[in-house]
């Protein structure tokens, strides 16, 4: 069932507790709306979504209450906040009576130049209101990342900072407590977050559409009425690719389609031969909610950029840019998934392996949306995702692998791996598949394997990487993987 939405005919955004118009142009990020509302805390460092100096808070659904949630400003288009309350540093506290956040970066140097500053505490804020923070240290953390307080490191991932040193902004996390009772912005998180609202807006003194139009409908069946229609029209959901062709390449769109909030694509359903994740929830709801269950994705979303793009990425809007370089297709090629296509004439269901037909290119036909992913189940018993780039997180890979593989017996039963980055799009390497089943789970097995791989996709030349380079990166995963396996499965027999 779709959420109860209110419709609109303009964009009313509260900020800091106060509710603002905004009437800009529809292709404008929330980044620009605030600093024209004097709000100059946030900065523009990249407009990427790489720096983070432009951090804001969003309250999110979190079950039945809400949760800060810290997002890019510069990548969301303003009117995607239509009817939602955003906290900016600004609004955490003031000179005379500073927020904890701020107290605690100021006392212990985490600031210098300050041109990061409100992003950084932006995120902290973030991580500051998690709930359970101090009870229990998020689901694939590891202990050195997390302080004695329970605050994750990751949490900061997406804010860069040229001048200070990291070690202060970390002393600051670190020696953060529980909010207090009294504290609005906690008290706020037990109350539901802001319903969804459909909006409509174009240039008032334009005719519709002449300048771009920006809409988000109020449910599934308006959103493919839309793109039956108006088939040309760009769907967004978390805009971290399409705010990067605005601001970088000065894109515009004649007509968007904002689908982040609609309900029927937020759904998780649990079935006996499947799971079905929603389009539209985004990588960090899916991390909480799945990454324990699946723990290929689990090990795939620490690996995904950073929390900042995270929290507003989607795995339809990854998927759906058909780009060979994308983090979540060779997991997914690994687990085998399927992909739900709807439109206004229906629904289809498509394999993965099958939808990407070249460079960006799909079977999605137009009119068609993402609207889930399927997994099937059960699930492979041995899994990796490795992911080579030139830094260990936020960053574009120049080759990704996700491995899924059963062995009974000492014979390798199945073997399903993806790859990204070796091709015009992400693919199976079906020859090593081949060359690894029905054969003894060894290193003899392994090496011969790795031969095979090598000669998968046809990796091509960049600033990112050599080909050479990327061959033999294939080669060392396979045996990167066993290596993994082995370890798992000698930790395994010592617990015991």
């Amino acid at each position: 069932m779709s959420a109860e939405v209110s419709l609109t005919t303009g964009c009313r955004i509260t900020v800091n507790g106060h509710e603002m118009d905004f009437a800009g142009p529809p292709h404008s990020n929330a980044l620009d709306f605030l600093r024209n509302q004097s709000l100059v805390g946030s900065k523009e460092g990249c407009a990427e979504g790489e720096c983070g100096a432009c951090a804001i808070l969003v309250a999110r659904s979190d079950g039945e209450g809400s949760r800060w949630t810290s997002v890019n400003a510069c990548l969301v288009p303003a009117a995607a906040l239509d009817g939602q309350e955003v906290i900016t540093a600004e609004g955490l506290g003031t000179i005379d009576e500073m927020h904890p956040v701020q107290q605690e970066m100021a006392e212990r140097g985490g600031s210098q130049c300050g041109y990061c500053t409100p992003g950084f505490i932006c995120s902290m804020a973030a991580e500051y209101y998690r709930p359970q923070r101090s009870a229990d240290a998020p689901k694939g953390a590891k202990d050195h990342e997390c302080g004695p307080n329970g605050f994750d490191l990751h949490a900061l991932s997406g804010n860069l900072c040229r001048c200070t040193g990291y070690r202060p902004i970390r002393d600051a996390a670190y020696a953060l407590d529980e909010p207090n009772s009294e504290d609005p912005l906690a008290a706020r998180q037990r109350r539901s977050a802001p319903a969804p609202v459909a909006t409509d807006l174009y240039a008032a003194d334009a005719p519709t559409g002449e300048l771009g139009r920006f809409r988000r409908p109020a449910n599934l069946a308006e959103a493919l009425q839309i793109l039956a229609d108006e088939p040309q029209t760009t769907v967004v959901a978390g805009s971290t690719d399409w705010g990067v062709e605005v601001n970088i390449k000065g894109a515009r769109a004649r007509n968007v389609l904002a689908i982040d909030r609609l309900e029927e694509l937020r759904q998780i359903c649990w079935e006996e031969n499947y799971v079905e994740l929603g389009a539209s929830l985004t990588l960090s709801e899916l991390e909480r909610q799945v990454a324990g269950r699946i723990p290929l994705l689990g090990q795939l979303f620490g690996q995904f950029a950073s929390r900042l793009i995270r929290n507003s990425a989607t795995l339809g809007g990854n998927l759906g840019t058909g780009s060979p370089i994308g983090d979540t297709p060779p997991a997914l090629l690994a687990l085998e998934a399927q992909l739900v296509l709807t439109s206004a004439k229906g629904q289809r269901v498509v394999d993965l392996s099958q939808y990407f037909t070249g460079y960006r290119q799909s079977v999605r036909a137009d009119g068609e949306l993402i609207t889930a992913v399927r997994i099937p189940l059960p699930l492979k018993s041995l899994t990796s995702f490795q992911k080579i780039s030139k830094r260990r997180f936020d960053d574009i890979s120049s080759v990704a692998v996700g491995y899924a593989v059963s062995v009974h017996g000492g014979i390798i039963t199945s073997a399903r791996i993806g790859l990204g980055g070796v091709a015009a799009t992400p693919l199976r390497a079906l020859a090593t598949e081949a060359m690894l089943e029905g054969k003894a789970w060894s290193i003899q097995t392994i090496r011969e394997a790795a031969k095979v791989m090598a000669g998968e996709g046809t990796p091509m030349e960049d600033h990112r990487a050599s080909a050479k380079y990327r061959r033999a990166m294939l080669a060392s995963s396979l045996e990167r993987f066993y290596a993994q396996q082995l370890a798992v499965m000698a930790s395994g027999k010592e617990a015991k």
